[in-house]
């Protein structure tokens, strides 16, 4: 055992001061040899041997003086120490005491190996001043320490701190160890950073809080964002001769952890089990400069299981059912803030209703039916029930809010007319599964409400919307198969009302082929399995129809002919413009006068004696115009006949009319020579004959 520094630097003194007087010793023996050489009287081979002796027992350094004490009050057992410094392989020691009053008598417990002994107190005096010594034995050398004195029974001296806990409060470290008694503690400390540079900074004495087994004191005023070294002694404050213990070792302070882990998760479905993956980001370096440990607690209704990683990542696996996944980190000053993550319950979008359970068969190991409480259309529970393997007497565990209070209740206090979330889990190669997940009634009813804000809205005269907000799930008492909607016509009562059944999950419909200028009453009602709720019921009255949509309609109508009017002329514009028609000879068309009377053509052939001068013009071609002059001519002979026929006159005035006639023919002659000019200059566009001037004709 060591040693106080105020006691080691008291043997090195004394050490000293013994290796001065032992040379002295010698010097002064060498000289008192030369001066009694000639004396052989008994007196002087007295003092020879004497001072011979004192010589030989001299040659080794002297041990400490002993320290005898208890390590607490209540102890009878009482441990002496000293110190020495010696080569010897072979060292033995003898301890001696006495009572301080009786000089004569001494005590001596020898053959000691080692430089300290624990002694009963039957075999000390522990309630009167003693003295106590040790003498050294070191191959032929004899050492005899200085003495001590003192009463063993009041002398009291602690053991060294130990397991010593921190904790950071704020700015101010609460250091804590197991100790009975409270005491009288020396705090130094100084920062881990380049400690090698820092020097230690002393806490003024303090005295501890008893909280037994425990001691605990509080150091302020630190920078709970910094790691420390910190090093603790401590003394009764109850002996009347109180001893400092020795100082505890070093122990690392880490910074405190001032935020929770940043939490990332994702959720994967594997057939019946959530398979959840958490990471989060490294913590600060001064909080983690002695390790850090991440406790990951999972929490469920059926079950609750904390794991321990080591690494900033972990995967766990969680039934379908809401899970609670908290992450907080530890290192040796304390937990960080929790960092919670929230897994929901697994989706489940062709929920069906449970045709079957297990609540009345006889549950198997490792498994765990659990009812959420369900008010709305989340899968949040309001509150859980859980039957386990354990609970095989119809009892099950009501589990509030995950908060870990408890209660065992009989499965017949299960609500009617609630709806719960039915889950059956099990264990599967060591991971949590759930093999079933429906929605389930204890019990069903009608349902308690009608459908809420049930609202009717008709803006034209042959139609109306209504709408509506489903009824909440603590209201429907049952599983809704449909609503029930039913319109009559409030004057003709005489009538059934016409009534549809519409789809549950629906909360609008439109209404149509209604009769304008009508009321009309509508009623609305949920429908379960067990039968049909209160109604909602709401009135509307259409509008009447406008004459004036008829001339709209005629409007539109009349709008639409004439725009195909246009559409069909522009269209043959543009059909003309781009495939320009051939055009034909203008072939005027003589038709003969029909007779003014059948009598006309009843008339004799009369025989005249005519004249007839032959006229030769210039040759030209055979055109349309001849043609049309011999047809003129025959024309105009018959036009005679039928004059002379009809009139009666005498040759006198045939003569002058034949003469006539010849001035007649002369000048229609020139008319058609032109005419058959006109022709011949026929005007040509793109090479084909396009008009020409016929109105000469």
């Amino acid at each position: 055992m060591t040693f106080l520094g105020n006691t080691n630097q008291l043997c090195e003194h004394r050490l000293a001061s013994w290796a001065l007087l032992h040379s002295v010793m010698i010097i002064f023996l060498l000289y008192l040899m030369e001066t009694f050489q000639h004396l052989s009287s008994l007196n002087g081979y007295v003092i020879f041997l004497l001072l011979a002796t004192i010589s030989k027992g001299s040659a080794c350094e002297p041990p400490s003086s002993p320290l005898c004490f208890r390590q607490d009050e209540d102890k009878d057992v009482y441990i002496c120490e000293w110190d020495f410094n010696t080569t010897e392989t072979e060292v033995t020691f003898d301890f001696y005491f006495n009572d301080s009053s009786e000089i004569a008598s001494k005590y001596k417990i020898g053959d000691i190996k080692e430089n300290h002994i624990e002694l009963g107190e039957e075999r000390l005096i522990v309630t009167l001043r003693v003295d106590m010594w040790v003498e050294a034995r070191a191959g032929k050398s004899i050492c005899t320490s200085p003495i001590r004195s003192g009463i063993l029974q009041n002398t009291v001296k602690y053991e060294p701190p130990q397991n010593i806990n921190v904790f950071w409060l704020r700015n101010n470290l609460s250091l804590s160890w197991e100790s009975k008694y409270p005491s009288l503690a020396e705090v130094w400390f100084r920062k881990y950073q380049n400690h090698e540079k820092e020097s230690w900074e002393k806490v003024r004495l303090m005295n501890t809080t008893n909280e037994a087994p425990k001691q605990k004191l509080l150091v302020v005023n630190l920078l709970k964002n910094t790691a420390y070294q910190v090093q603790i002694r401590q003394r009764s404050i109850q002996a009347a001769t109180a001893l400092w213990s020795n100082w505890s070792p070093v122990v690392i302070v880490p910074a405190e952890f001032e935020k929770p882990p940043l939490v990332r998760s994702t959720t994967t479905l594997l057939n019946g089990t959530q398979q959840v993956n958490l990471t989060w980001e490294r913590m600060p370096q001064a909080a983690v400069i002695r390790g850090v440990t991440y406790i990951v607690d999972v929490t469920q209704p059926c079950k609750k299981k904390s794991h321990n990683a080591k690494q900033n990542s972990y995967t766990v696996y969680v039934s379908y059912s809401a899970a609670n996944i908290t992450v907080i980190a530890r290192n040796a000053a304390g937990l960080s803030p929790p960092a919670v993550v929230h897994v929901p319950a697994a989706s489940a979008p062709d929920l069906k209703t449970c045709d079957k359970t297990m609540l009345d068969k006889k549950l198997k190991n490792k498994t765990c039916l659990e009812f959420y409480e369900l008010q709305d259309a989340d899968l949040i529970p309001e509150r859980v029930w859980c039957l386990t393997s354990k609970n095989r007497t119809n009892k099950r565990k009501e589990i509030n809010n995950y908060s870990g209070s408890t209660c065992s209740v009989s499965i017949t206090d299960m609500k009617n007319y609630t709806r719960y979330l039915y889950f059956e889990h099990k264990i599967h190669d060591g991971k949590p599964q759930t093999g079933k997940m429906c929605l389930y009634y204890k019990k069903e009813g009608v349902p308690s409400k009608e459908p809420q804000n049930f609202l009717t809205v008709s803006d034209t005269h042959d139609s109306a919307d209504l709408t509506w907000k489903q009824i909440s799930y603590e209201h429907l008492h049952g599983f809704l198969t449909h609503y029930k909607l039913c319109t009559v016509k409030i004057n003709s009562q005489s009538k059934p009302p016409e009534c549809i059944n519409i789809s549950a999950s629906a909360t609008k419909h439109h209404l149509k082929d209604l009769t304008p200028a009508t009321k009309y009453n509508v009623t609305l009602a949920g429908v379960t399995q067990t039968g049909e709720g209160p109604v909602a019921m709401q009135s509307f009255t259409t509008l009447r129809e406008k004459p004036f949509n008829v001339w709209i309609s005629f409007g539109l109508l009349l709008g639409f002919f004439l725009f195909s009017i246009f559409c069909t002329v522009v269209l043959k514009r543009i059909k003309i413009k781009l495939f320009p028609p051939v055009p034909k000879p203008v072939m005027p068309d003589f038709s003969l006068r029909p007779p003014e009377s059948e009598d006309m053509w009843e008339r004799k052939e009369e025989v005249h004696e005519v004249t007839l001068h032959k006229l030769v013009p210039e040759q030209k071609p055979v055109s349309e115009a001849t043609v049309l002059k011999g047809e003129w001519d025959d024309e105009a002979g018959q036009q005679v006949e039928k004059d002379g026929c009809c009139s009666g006159e005498s040759d006198d005035e045939s003569s002058s009319l034949a003469s006539g006639d010849d001035t007649l023919r002369k000048a229609d002659l020139k008319n058609l020579e032109q005419v058959e000019i006109e022709l011949a200059m026929l005007i040509y566009r793109n090479g084909l004959v396009f008009d020409v001037k016929s109105e000469l004709l």
